[in-house]
Parts: C-alpha cells; sequence; structure tokens
C-alpha cells in the first residue's frame, strides 16, 4: 500500500536566520522549539530523511515549510525568500521525484505577490498547493487582503493547508501563562493554543463568506480538524445567526478536508469519518515532530477497521483525487 504524508515539514537556514533576525519584532514563540536534533532533521533533506520515511514505510512526503512560515517578517523579505524556498522544494522534488512533492511557501505580508508566488510554485514548479499559518500579523485570514489568495487557490485547483501558529502574545498572556515558562510555552503551541488558533482561523473563513465567494475552495486541516470537529454539533446554531449560502458543518463537509498529523487515533479517526466523510481524510505524520522508530505510521494505517479500499483511499488515494486536476496552464 502506498502511503503519502501530505504535512512534513522542513526548514532552511535562510529562513531559521530571518527568524532569527526578526526576534526583536515579536517571534513566535514556537520558533523556539527548532533546536538541536529537531533542527537538524528540518534541515535535512536527503538521504537521513529518506531512510526515516522507508523505516515509517512513508512512499512520499508532501514537504511544507514549518511554522510560522514568512508570516511575520517584512513583504520584501518575505517575497524573496518565498521565491527561494520554493525552488528549494522544487530542488529537492528533482532530486528524487518519487519521493517528495511540495506545498508552495506564500509570502502573506504581500499579497499580490503572494499570488503570483503561488502560481509561479504550481504551474513553473509543480507544487500542489499552498500552506499558510493563520494570522499574519495582527490580521486574521478571513481579512479582505488575503481573498486574492483564495481566489487564485481555487481558481488553480489547489489546496490550501492551515497550519497552527502560536496564538498573539495577548492571548498567550491572557490564557496560557502562569506556569513554568516550560509549560507555558507547551500550552500555547502544541499542547493545546496552536489547534483553537487554526481552529479559529478556519471558522473565520466560514463566517466571513470565503467558501460562498470560491465554493470550490479546499482547505486541509491537519491534526484531525484542530478541534473543529469536534463541536460539528453545537456549529450548527451559527445558522440561526449568518447568512450564508450553507451551514458551517456542511461547507465542512464540501470544502474542508482533514489529516492525522502524526496523532495516531483511532477515536480521532472515527469521529473524522463521520463528520466529513472517508473521502477527506489525508495522511500524514508532521515529520520530524511526530516522528518515531518502530513503524508506527504503516503499523497505524494497515489496523484501522476498515476495508482494504479505504484504506487506500486514506493512504495516498484521496490526495490523488484531490490534487488530480490542477490547472497548470495559463487560462
Amino acid at each position: 500500500m502506498k502511503i503519502i504524508g501530505i504535512e512534513e515539514h522542513f526548514l532552511s537556514p535562510d529562513v531559521r536566520a530571518a527568524w532569527a533576525a526578526a526576534a526583536s519584532a515579536g517571534q513566535d514563540a514556537g520558533e523556539s522549539l527548532h533546536f538541536g536534533e529537531m533542527q537538524d532533521r528540518l534541515e535535512e533533506l536527503g538521504e537521513e530523511r529518506l531512510a526515516k520515511m522507508d523505516e515509517s514505510g512513508v512512499d512520499v512526503q508532501v514537504l511544507s515549510l514549518t511554522s510560522p512560515g514568512l508570516h511575520n517578517l517584512a513583504p520584501a523579505e518575505g517575497i524573496s525568500l518565498a521565491r527561494r524556498t520554493n525552488d528549494l522544494i522544487a530542488a529537492t522534488i528533482a532530486r528524487h521525484p518519487d519521493r517528495f512533492d511540495g506545498f508552495a511557501t506564500i509570502p502573506t505580508t504581500a499579497p499580490e505577490e503572494a499570488v503570483k508566488e503561488l502560481e509561479r510554485s504550481v504551474r513553473d514548479l509543480g507544487l500542489k498547493g499552498g500552506m499558510l499559518f493563520g494570522r499574519t500579523g495582527e490580521k486574521n485570514l478571513d481579512h479582505p487582503d488575503f481573498w486574492p489568495i483564495f481566489e487564485a487557490a481555487a481558481h488553480l485547483r489547489i489546496p490550501l493547508f492551515i497550519h497552527p501558529q502560536t496564538p498573539s502574545r495577548a492571548v498567550r498572556e491572557a490564557y496560557y501563562s502562569g506556569f513554568d515558562p516550560q509549560v507555558d510555552l507547551a500550552f500555547a503551541t502544541f499542547g493545546l493554543g496552536w489547534h483553537y488558533d487554526c481552529g479559529i482561523q478556519f471558522l473565520r473563513l466560514a463566517l466571513a463568506g470565503v467558501f460562498d465567494r470560491f465554493p470550490d475552495l479546499q482547505i486541509i486541516l491537519g491534526h484531525w480538524g484542530e478541534l473543529v470537529l469536534f463541536y460539528a454539533e453545537r456549529l450548527k446554531a451559527f445558522s440561526r445567526v449568518t447568512k450564508l449560502q450553507r451551514s458551517v458543518v456542511d461547507t465542512m463537509r464540501e470544502n474542508l478536508y482533514v489529516t492525522s498529523s502524526g496523532m495516531f487515533s483511532e477515536s480521532n479517526f472515527r469521529h473524522a469519518v463521520e463528520v466529513v466523510g472517508i473521502d477527506r481524510v489525508l495522511f500524514s505524520t508532521d515529520y520530524p515532530y511526530q516522528y518515531r522508530p518502530g513503524g508506527g505510521p504503516k503499523n497505524f494505517l494497515e489496523q484501522l477497521p476498515v476495508s482494504h479500499d479505504d484504506k487506500e483511499k486514506i493512504a495516498h488515494a484521496n490526495w490523488e483525487r484531490l490534487t488530480k486536476g490542477i490547472r497548470r496552464a495559463q487560462a
């Protein structure tokens, strides 16, 4: 069974240096998690990564720059780094075309240039989607500045992955502080804060009418839906007060894909299938963050209590179907 991991991260030395230089302007606290062996694994795009993919049973990684991407950098720097980062992804794919695909890095601080870079990455470099990280500065993802990005993605027929980013400083101080500094950091990032923040960004898109405007736009959320799926029943109540063309839950079933992100939980899987359906579940290992020796990704898929055909859908076929109709040529 072919296995494609669609949320598999890397970090280039150029981006790491830019983050460090911007630290005085208020860096994302999650950046401090990238050090030592984790940093080495993020920056390595060759034989060691391939060996760990083989050990895990993963045939293809869809590469993406790790969080917070370029969302907190100055526009000119973001544009330059986006081009270099996407060229790096394309070069990595060219060296191992049967082992890697990629999500485009998007310089959201310069939305017009972001659209151009997304189009270049898809049409010229052959990448298969775009990676977003929620807020850009103080602007949430539903801000009108970013709608051209959604329009471009819908036209290109590519998915956009919304990845977690650390909540704003004000939110961290209000809700995720008061403990040991390491506990505060975990609370605001991988423990919980990342996931609430990311789920809220998706809901903001729905409530703002982004999917009414671009009904073919497809979004991917990791970690089994970034908590949103678990409130599907409650989210139906939005229909009482919104004037959307579809309910939020119907939007989830028609415009949202979810992926495992290395959380190999059968109960989470069952709930995802219940809400969005088996055809909208994708697979990912969240390399290198959730990497553990022992072949866990392949074992999880093989042991799921579903048919062989459904396992194939999750492992690779859903992703292949989602990206089959990408428009590479100019309209």
